[in-house]
């Protein structure tokens, strides 16, 4: 779902929208095929003639695939990671929902970190510094990394320009 356009402000616009990296979803996957193979063996193995053994297999598979993939799956689905002009919109949760906005103009650091895996699959922690009360912004499994780290940058120099221009040196 994309970000809402009423939720910018005037002249706002959105440079670069993305969700948590498909990485986040592997384990939750894996789980899945397990818990069918397993439950699937269990109940033609162990519950022939025993019907009631059949629905506690079932029940039980069927509490470990909502904790261990749909609600890992709901998180990422629900979870925004969005880049505009000038700031840094951060959103996440299921039912609460929860956020965090940094305006581009307190941004002070931009670095990333990743693993060797992550590396591979293009994908690692986005730190921002701050130079307000709030710190750093830490965002983990983000996409194309490096280019993400790049269009902030990119992005920060333009609204550094743009307050320039409008005779505001610092906001």
């Amino acid at each position: 779902m994309p970000y809402p356009q009423k939720l910018l402000t005037e002249g706002e616009r959105i440079e670069r929208e993305m969700r948590p990296h498909w990485r986040i979803l592997v384990i939750p996957v894996l789980v899945l095929f397990v818990v069918v193979f397993v439950s699937m063996y269990s109940v033609s193995r162990w519950a022939d003639g025993k019907p009631w053994l059949g629905w506690v297999i079932v029940g039980v598979s069927v509490v470990v695939l909502v904790v261990w993939v749909v609600a890992p799956f709901l998180r990422w689905a629900t979870a925004q990671y969005v880049l505009t002009n000038r700031r840094i919109i951060v959103r996440s949760g299921v039912i609460a929902r929860q956020g965090r906005d940094m305006p581009l103009a307190r941004v002070n650091d931009v670095h990333f970190r990743y693993t060797v895996l992550e590396r591979m699959l293009g994908c690692g922690t986005l730190v921002v510094e701050s130079a307000g009360e709030s710190g750093q912004l830490v965002i983990a499994a983000v996409p194309h990394i490096e280019l993400v780290q790049r269009e902030i940058f990119r992005l920060h120099e333009h609204d550094d320009e743009r307050r320039r221009r409008d005779g505001r040196p610092g906001e």
